[in-house]
């Protein structure tokens, strides 16, 4: 071969760190240890490993996304896409999803939604984000949050620099008179279907949070993270259409979609568009613009809503599985919370073993359980475990209470999921698992007020 083509090859082999050479000093193999190309990428995903049934909550059933329909709307959308939608978007979003998105939102959920204050965003987490280096930046240096609540909040408010204050519940949300002692002036709340509790906000406490945000100019930032799942009736509209100058709405397509899709919507009071807007401009530069395209034209053409008909239905029959299988097998189970969303509070009688040992036998028998005690406000909100000052693991009677969440398995699943917790856990007292005394389990909406 030539020695023109030699020496180009000593030389690539140079430059990508294979050889080294020095004047005078010849060519070498290098020393430098490079990975090998197939060297594995680690998936740190949020996953259950080794687990048979994983009855954690927060994930919708993946199968059902319309795979056909989002093709069809993604190469109809490419087909007619400008190709100067494919430069840098509006921060806010593309103006056609917004549009779709406000005529959704005040169609389904009640919402007061200007397309101009309305922002796309990668879900709920980035509008929680946003939202918290808002208030940073006015000074606000805590937020309340709701005890028991979503783990998530606090640290993504560690994240823009505020410590997260954990606020009590009663039966009607959060409890007025601590929320007025606390001094905070900016909270988060899950007022349509409270996580994890499952208990709707009554009238009333909405009207008294809401006066607290007039009185204190204070700031509430509403998470509908299910508000569209309510199946034994109409859902209650969201809070922000009561008063959207004093509360920031946020919602996103990860339970009735998919999380991987990463999109999100944040509608903020007037006072607070152009700082968030800004924020999301320096933070990302807006979301991809296809992904909002596609998203826009599903909206419009109805895609949206079968979705959402589609999953109540399945959900709804996969809550009642849920609730039949744990009358069966844990006969005195109180199973409270509206009948809504895509999880339930199950408290197990205090026969079948303390909190500990009960979460110790359920994942040596391959069952992942999530208990109420990894929503407290001092709980890691990576690990779920609860610290030293998170209270105690049951609610102070006996029972055990856990939060199972069902929409992602299917009935059999279910059935076979709550099967195998009970064989993996051993009565105490002569305690029996019989569907004998299923009469024993209350019915699906009992221990809560709604």
């Amino acid at each position: 071969m030539s020695r023109g083509l030699v020496t180009e090859a000593y030389e690539q082999l140079t430059a990508e760190g294979y050889l080294r050479s020095g004047r005078g000093a010849g060519t070498w193999v290098s020393d430098t240890v490079r990975p090998s190309a197939q060297a594995a990428a680690r998936d740190m995903a949020p996953r259950a490993p080794g687990a048979q049934v994983d009855f954690r909550p927060g994930t919708p059933d993946l199968s059902l996304f319309p795979r056909g329909a989002w093709a069809a709307t993604q190469r109809a959308v490419l087909g007619r896409l400008a190709h100067g939608s494919l430069g840098y978007p509006d921060p806010r979003g593309l103006p056609e999803l917004r549009v779709a998105l406000a005529d959704l939102l005040t169609r389904r959920r009640g919402v007061v939604a200007d397309p101009e204050r309305l922002v796309v965003c990668s879900g709920v987490a980035q509008a929680a984000t946003l939202f918290g280096s808002v208030l940073r930046d006015r000074g606000v240096e805590t937020v309340g949050v709701e005890d028991p609540g979503s783990p998530q909040h606090a640290s993504l408010f560690a994240s823009a620099g505020l410590r997260a204050l954990g606020l009590p519940l009663d039966d009607e949300g959060l409890a007025p008179g601590p929320v007025f002692r606390s001094g905070v002036r900016a909270l988060v709340t899950t007022p349509a279907h409270q996580f994890p509790t499952g208990l709707a906000y009554s009238a009333e406490r909405r009207g008294r949070l809401l006066a607290w945000a007039r009185d204190t100019s204070g700031v509430i930032m509403e998470d509908d993270y299910d508000g569209d799942f309510r199946y034994d009736r109409a859902p209650v509209g969201a809070l922000q259409g009561l008063d959207p100058e004093h509360v920031v709405y946020t919602g996103s397509v990860s339970k009735s979609l998919a999380p991987g899709l990463r999109l999100g919507w944040l509608i903020a009071p007037a006072s607070m568009t152009e700082e968030i807007v800004a924020r999301k401009r320096t933070m990302d530069l807006g979301n991809p613009a296809l992904d909002q395209a596609v998203l826009a034209d599903f909206v419009r053409r109805g895609g949206y809503d079968r979705q959402l008909r589609r999953c109540q239905r399945l959900y709804r029959e996969r809550r009642d599985a849920l609730t039949t299988a744990l009358a069966a097998h844990f006969p005195g189970t109180e199973v409270s919370g509206i009948a809504a969303g895509l999880h339930i509070i199950a408290r197990l009688p205090g026969r079948f073993g303390p909190q500990p040992d009960l979460l110790r036998r359920a994942s040596a028998a391959g069952i992942a359980l999530r208990p109420l005690s990894a929503c407290r406000a001092t709980a890691d909100p990576v690990t779920g475990h609860e610290g030293a000052s998170a209270g105690a693991a049951d609610d102070g009677d006996g029972t055990v209470p856990l939060v199972l969440g069902y929409a992602h398995l299917s009935p059999a699943e279910i059935a076979r999921g709550v099967r195998l917790l009970a064989e993996a856990l051993p009565t105490r007292q002569g305690g029996v698992r019989s569907s004998a005394r299923a009469e024993g389990c209350l019915p699906p909406t009992a221990g809560r007020r709604s």
